[in-house]
């Protein structure tokens, strides 16, 4: 992707991050009205914001190849309730992109998608939607969100929000990018039971401290304990590792669980509450793909560490 294939329709609706005014092309650069701010574009993305404590994720959505067409178009519709080919001519914002997997799938079915994460993941999201000329990928903070208020027919979160210093602030920040009418739909991890809270922030503590050189191949060991059922289905309740079918995203899941220096877990009710504060209706609980009596059993009573609480709703005009 380079600087000629930028969006100008999404560009338009990027803001400074200081003083909020209106961005526009100027040669490799986006610049505010009078020239007084300049943000660089580094092959194809605007830069609004640097890494900060977000580096785990740029290297593990850069290092991992983790988009599955069919299994991203399933997991998007289950966890927004919108099948992906009803988004044609919507505008969305994939709002903590990663890797781009569901800004590329959504662009792919004629959506004007503006994806935009923190970590240098942006790289790796712009190279998975190159020559798709209706998404743009932006590097930028969801907790200062540089974008336009009211101007989106679909903002989603997946996964992202729960990694934030302040989740309840980021939710505020995307919640206001919806229009009137639009939808709102966000995944945040699901707070298990206290044992098994106390046991995952005391292994937390040692592993957010580890260099990557390290923990990555601790990362590979869960995979492979991962892939046994007795264990997955056991073990994994004390302490996460992903059983994930597919190598890959095993070893990449649990990087994504263990690495990250902020990790937080909220209930349905607190979700719910966020949407209803920031003044939102006809709200839905979405429930997971995964199913049989045993699942919901044990996920119905917080049981299962690192699935998730799941709402989407709509904005009252």
């Amino acid at each position: 992707m380079t600087e000629a294939a930028l969006n100008p329709d999404l560009i338009a609706l990027l803001r400074s991050p200081k003083t909020k005014t209106p961005l526009h092309i100027d040669g490799s650069e986006l610049a505010s009205a009078d020239g007084s701010e300049r943000f660089p574009v580094v092959n194809g993305v605007p830069r609004l914001a640097g890494e900060t404590y977000v580096g785990s994720f740029g290297r593990q959505w850069n290092r991992y190849d983790v988009a599955r067409a069919e299994e991203d178009e399933a997991t998007f519709e289950a966890k927004t309730g919108v099948p992906p080919r009803e988004l044609a001519g919507k505008r969305v914002l994939d709002a903590g992109c990663g890797g781009g997997r569901y800004a590329k799938l959504l662009g792919e079915h004629g959506a004007e998608v503006l994806g935009v994460d923190l970590s240098s993941a942006v790289d790796k999201a712009a190279a998975l939607s190159a020559g798709l000329p209706n998404v743009q990928i932006v590097q930028a903070d969801l907790l200062d969100l540089p974008v336009a208020e009211g101007a989106f027919d679909l903002v989603f979160s997946i996964g992202v929000l729960h990694h934030s210093p302040d989740p309840r602030r980021a939710f505020a920040e995307i919640a206001r990018r919806v229009k009137p009418g639009g939808r709102l739909a966000v995944w945040l991890y699901r707070k298990n039971t206290p044992p098994q809270e106390w046991l995952n922030s005391g292994v937390r503590a040692l592993t957010t401290r580890l260099p990557a050189r390290v923990l990555e191949p601790l990362c590979v060991g869960l995979g492979a304990v991962g892939s046994v059922p007795v264990l997955n289905r056991t073990l994994n309740k004390l302490v996460n590792f992903s059983a994930h079918p597919d190598w890959t995203l095993r070893v990449c899941d649990n990087f994504d669980w263990w690495a990250p220096t902020y990790q937080s877990h909220h209930s349905l009710a607190e979700l719910r509450s966020w949407f209803a504060e920031e003044g939102f209706e006809d709200l839905v609980d979405l429930r997971p793909m995964k199913s049989g009596r045993l699942y919901e059993w044990t996920y119905d009573r917080n049981l299962i560490i690192g699935s998730g609480v799941n709402v989407a709703g709509r904005k009252r005009g």
